[in-house]
């Protein structure tokens, strides 16, 4: 049994506690397509309002049930602040499209996963997600993160919203293969595009151990959404940037498989 110390030490460490929910083990991927996410209309899960969406200027939007930008005549798009960002050296924060085995978007849309990566570069870092969005392409728990220049996968609403090129940045499943390519990218998107390279060392597709945590309040800021009954934790404030000397070397092109 996990005592009220333990539970304690975990929340001062990550911001955020375990409760009794989803975990197990299961695969990463990544994606940004500028769609509004499928937890941002109101039945789909027991909380206090859907995440957030934006306009195609970035600005929230007050009407929940506009029309998703991916689909034709909406107008309802990701806020670019559902982008990834380090906390420390070993912790980030950040968004998720999610499946999970046995379970429906009533079960996860707006909870909040503790995601220990297992392999590649970021292996042994810790990234809490929210469940934002899910997906017909996605396997069995399974987080498809969502980074800037990750790929847009099956639906595109970046080149409608920044002229991203018709396949988005990169290519269609994998996105961008260098850091220098963020460089080019709309300023509010560049954070989240440079996380992956730095923060996250360019790992490709990793491996996780999850379990699902209390969401910190720095990450519901940001999506406006908290599941019924829960009260989010006082997270970690700030933003952690890694030296250059920190920083992992390029790698090579990434890619990424779907189920």
């Amino acid at each position: 049994m996990v005592s009220f110390k333990q539970l304690a030490l975990v929340a001062l460490a990550t911001g955020a506690a375990t409760v009794e929910g989803a975990s197990g083990s299961g695969k990463t991927t990544r994606y940004w397509d500028c769609c509004k996410g499928s937890c941002g209309w109101s039945g789909k899960a027991s909380v206090n309002q859907p995440i957030k969406s934006c306009d195609k200027s970035d600005n929230p939007l007050a009407n929940m049930g506009a029309k998703n930008a991916c689909e034709s005549g909406g107008q309802a798009y990701m806020c670019t602040n559902q982008s990834p960002w380090a906390v420390s050296e070993t912790l980030s924060y950040g968004f998720a499209a999610v499946k999970l085995s046995g379970g429906t978007e009533s079960s996860w849309c707006c909870a909040c996963y503790k995601l220990t990566f297992t392999s590649g570069p970021a292996q042994g870092k810790q990234f809490i997600v929210q469940a934002t969005n899910t997906g017909g392409d996605l396997g069995s728990n399974h987080f498809d993160l969502a980074i800037p220049g990750g790929g847009v996968g099956i639906y595109n609403a970046c080149t409608g919203q920044w002229g991203a090129p018709q396949n988005g940045w990169g290519q269609q499943y994998g996105g961008i293969s260098s850091r220098s390519q963020c460089d080019s990218f709309p300023e509010k998107l560049k954070p989240g595009c440079y996380w992956r390279f730095d923060w996250f060392g360019n790992s490709d597709n990793p491996s996780v151990n999850f379990e699902e945590v209390t969401c910190p309040k720095q990450i519901t800021d940001r999506s406006g959404c908290i599941r019924n009954g829960q009260n989010p934790t006082q997270g970690i404030e700030g933003t952690y940037k890694p030296t250059a000397t920190a920083m992992p070397k390029p790698r090579g092109e990434a890619t990424v498989n779907f189920v």
